[in-house]
């Protein structure tokens, strides 16, 4: 069985990132892998922004079938699965970063920590391999 590609509205590279990240929910559950070390769906779940199970379980296939997470049983509990990024999914890193140092300079609520502000602002190449590094495992 031969699989479309979904319709695109035009070759233009931020169009394609939005295609797969236009919702919140995507980035969110990639945010937690990458910063907060989440591997199963009940921890994603468990994030403050309170993702219905829903929506969570189509993000997940969704980010799976782009390649970006992989999922696999529980090496400790063969009843639950466990994912992580694929090195497509890690390379989301600097642009994450990127997000979290703009809000933080024009979001007067933002909870950003300073000790990673001045991480990324004294050397941004070493936080990503850092943040790749622990998301990784």
């Amino acid at each position: 069985m031969q699989t479309r590609e979904p319709l695109r509205r035009s070759d233009c590279p931020i169009s394609y990132a939005l295609d797969l990240f236009g919702d919140k929910w995507t980035l969110l559950i990639i945010r937690d892998m990458l910063f907060k070390q989440k591997q199963r769906y009940g921890q994603f779940a468990e994030s403050e922004e309170k993702i219905s199970t829903n929506i969570l379980a189509d993000r997940l296939a969704r980010l799976e079938g782009e390649e970006l997470v992989t999922k696999e049983a529980d090496p400790e509990n063969g009843r639950q699965v466990v994912y992580a990024l694929t090195s497509k999914g890690l390379d989301l890193a600097p642009m994450l970063i990127e997000m979290i140092l703009w809000s933080a300079k024009y979001d007067r609520h933002s909870a950003a920590d300073r000790t990673f502000i001045r991480k990324a602002m004294s050397d941004r190449g070493q936080l990503v391999k850092d943040v790749k590094s622990r998301a990784r495992g």
